[in-house]
């Protein structure tokens, strides 16, 4: 029964990060970001590449980021019916998908998507830390 349940974390565990990693795809920022940091280290190494070498990304930037909702969605269904799932870790999956919207009609309204995402993933990092501390207190108050 243990490894059963053990199994299903793990699944589930991988479909939250498998959701977050395609999230990140969506905001030309983030992609943006990230190919310039290819390009340095291709610099690094005497490689010159000239264009962006990731823009072909944003050709599929939303059917990504829908991919990334969809995965989120099941996620929270796996949350809501097994309680099996970190909320820290949906919490910070859904302010990535927020922050990394890619639709041009949302274009506008960027800068309030990435302060509502990143306060989900600020909320999230502090309870987890909150956790972590108030789990290492009690270990240390036990010995």
């Amino acid at each position: 029964m243990e490894l059963k349940h053990t199994i299903k974390e793990k699944l589930s565990s991988i479909g939250s990060i498998f959701s977050s990693s395609l999230s990140f795809l969506g905001g030309y920022q983030v992609c943006h970001s990230v190919c310039l940091g290819i390009i340095s280290a291709l610099s690094i190494i005497g490689i010159t590449v000239t264009g962006m070498p990731l823009f072909f990304l944003q050709s599929v930037a939303i059917p990504f980021w829908i991919a990334a909702v969809v995965l989120l969605m099941i996620t929270l269904l796996f949350y809501i019916k097994k309680k099996c799932i970190s909320l820290n870790l949906i919490i910070f999956n859904t302010g990535i998908i927020i922050a990394g919207t890619p639709f041009a009609a949302a274009q506008k309204y960027n800068i309030f998507l990435w302060i509502i995402g990143g306060l989900f993933v600020l909320i999230s990092i502090i309870l987890f830390s909150r956790s972590k501390i108030r789990n290492l207190s009690d270990k240390n108050s036990k010995e």
